[in-house]
């Protein structure tokens, strides 16, 4: 339930996506020989998701250190013809040729995990996370990494292993997801924090 203004604003941008001209224009006569003028629920659908395919992501307010992107991970040979499904970051999945479709229109940013790439390592030059860091780091670490915590990538907080105040660097290697509760608590002095094999933390009240 919206103000009438802004349902007004909404109905007319998806009867601009919706219209003949613009289906006609963008899509492959083959696949639509003909365009009803009175768009059907189903194009009105169709004109939502071209909406929100358009929308500027830059102009989004952030969330966890990035612009409301949506990282899709998918095999070099599914990317390049393959029928494997590209994975989204919160566990969905998409097929391989909308990703394919989106790698097209959008920004492309080949990661190869577990390697030392310069994009992912900044060391001391700067104290935040870069946004390619944390993209990198939301795909190797879809949680918060304390243990026991399923806290998604995109609400945590990126923070330094070794913090950056005793000397440590803004490195993919010394960066961990954390949810802001256990953020806050890896920082305070009431707990002690173990690293478990896997890369989870667990934390204990000190006695």
């Amino acid at each position: 339930s919206i103000p009438e203004l802004h349902g007004a604003m909404l109905h007319k941008m998806l009867l601009a996506f919706a219209a003949p001209k613009h289906q006609a224009a963008t899509k492959d006569a083959a696949e639509e020989p003909e365009v009803e003028r009175r768009p059907s629920p189903e194009r009105m659908g169709d004109a939502l998701c071209e909406l929100l395919e358009r929308l500027p992501a830059d102009k989004l307010p952030q969330l966890g250190g990035l612009n409301a992107t949506v990282v899709v991970t998918m095999d070099l040979d599914s990317l390049l013809g393959g029928l494997a499904p590209g994975v989204l970051d919160d566990g969905g999945v998409i097929s391989a040729a909308t990703a394919r479709r989106l790698a097209c229109e959008a920004g492309l940013v080949p990661a190869v995990l577990g390697s030392n790439s310069e994009l992912l390592d900044l060391g001391r030059r700067s104290r935040l996370f870069s946004g390619a860091q944390r993209r990198g780091l939301n795909v190797t670490q879809p949680t918060c990494t304390a243990d026991g915590c399923d806290w998604p990538a995109h609400l945590c907080h990126a923070h330094h292993d070794q913090p950056w105040s005793h000397g440590g660097t803004t490195d993919f290697g010394n960066a961990r997801n954390l949810c802001p509760r256990h953020h806050a608590r890896i920082h305070d002095p009431a707990y002690e924090t173990t690293h478990l094999p896997g890369g989870k933390v667990a934390f204990h009240m000190r006695t």
